[in-house]
This record gives C-alpha cells, structure tokens and sequence, in this order.
C-alpha cells in the first residue's frame, strides 16, 4: 500500500480476551483502515499482553504515524468488546450506519423460474457502501421449498444469520416433473438481531445476486 494509512483515535474502551484472559485492555485504541473496507483496531504496546498472544497474531506496525501501537489478529480473541458490549467479526466502522425502513414496494423472488416469495411490506436494509437488501415476512414466503442449512454468518452490526436452502422442482416444456435442483443458502435470516437492527429480526431475505428479484414502486398507506 503506497502512502500512510488513514488513522483516526477511537474513543471507545476496547477488550480482547482468550481462553478466559483479558489480552487487549486500551482505552486509547487507534481505528486504521489498511487494506480491507472496514478498519482494524491498533493498540499501544503497553495495553496488550503480547505473551498472551499466539504467535503469529501480533503485528507490530512500521508506518511512522503507527509507532508504538502494535495489531493483533481479530481471529486470534475468543471474545472482543466496545465498551461492555460484544463486538464479531472485525471492528466496527464509525462511518458505516445501517437504516431499516418500512416499505410498500412489491417485492417478487423467483428461484429457477419458481415465484418463491411475494411481498408488499419488506423492510429495506440500506447499510453504507452496499446494496439496499429486502426482508420479507416468513408468511409471505414458499416455506415449503426452504430447507435449513447448517452455515451461519456474523455481522458487527445485525448480529449472526441463519440460512436455508432452496428446493424447486425441475420441469421439461410440458411441465413434467423430473428432478428437483437445490440452491443452497440463498435465504437467510436474524433471529435474534443486534438491538440496532430489530427490525429485521425474524424476517427473511433473498440473494438478489443468486436469484431473481424484482422490485416495482409502492403506493403507501391509503
């Protein structure tokens, strides 16, 4: 990476424990955003138990707007805080905000030329650099084409999800059933969700990228 990183203080109070030991303690952590999207927190030399660390996991930064502040995997804690609250993931970012609006927009999800869901009261998710995302009631959902998938996801800010997969029948030109394809974890859904996201929780969402979606305007409330 060519230039100084972006650097910014954090005032939050930042802990790192593993196996049970308080490892990271800063009050003074520093945010750097390096090579990924998101930053990762820095900490002075002094707020880390580096003989706890594993090896491997500590970085000790050579940018000069760094000196004295040392890394430690994100993966390498069993538990991360801000403040008293649990943090997953990676840290968060100050800039990134997450909106859940209610809408009216009419909301169709298609998997293999199946209609799977329909809804005209998803939530919208818009959360800073990504793709607007809609969440739709369970009930206007194809249940019975969902089947659960073992894989969950985290999010620093939503929280974890789970996933289904998707089972539609495959059909010649005379509609003749004759197989059946799954598309695996194309659903997914936070049951339990940040308090920041409730507004989504229970609620499921499509892959847009994965299936095929349209989405026209809503009329409101009459």
């Amino acid at each position: 990476m060519s230039g100084e990183p972006r650097v910014e203080r954090s005032p939050k109070h930042v802990r790192g424990y593993r196996g049970g030991a308080l490892v990271v303690d800063s009050v003074a952590p520093l945010l750097v955003w390096e090579h990924a999207p998101y930053p990762t927190y820095h900490f002075p030399q002094d707020d880390v138990r580096a003989d706890l660390v594993p090896p491997g996991a500590l970085t000790v930064p050579d940018a000069p707007t760094l000196a004295g502040l040392v890394r430690v995997n994100w993966s390498a804690m069993d538990e991360w805080f801000e403040e008293d609250e649990p943090v997953y993931v990676h840290a968060r970012d100050p800039y990134t905000r997450v909106d859940i609006l209610a809408s009216s927009r009419h909301v169709v999800v298609e998997v293999g030329g199946v209609r799977v869901a329909e809804s005209r009261q998803p939530r919208v998710l818009f959360e800073t650099g990504l793709r607007p995302r809609y969440y739709l009631p369970l009930h206007d959902v194809r249940m019975d084409l969902l089947r659960p998938s073992a894989t969950t996801t985290m999010c620093p800010y939503k929280g974890t999800a789970t996933y289904w997969d998707v089972v539609v029948d495959d059909t010649d030109d005379q509609s003749t059933t004759h197989g059946s394809t799954t598309h695996r974890d194309v659903v997914w859904c936070y049951r339990a969700p940040l308090p920041e996201s409730q507004k989504i929780a229970g609620l499921a969402c499509f892959y847009d990228e994965r299936v095929e979606l349209s989405v026209t305007p809503g009329y409101g409330h009459r």
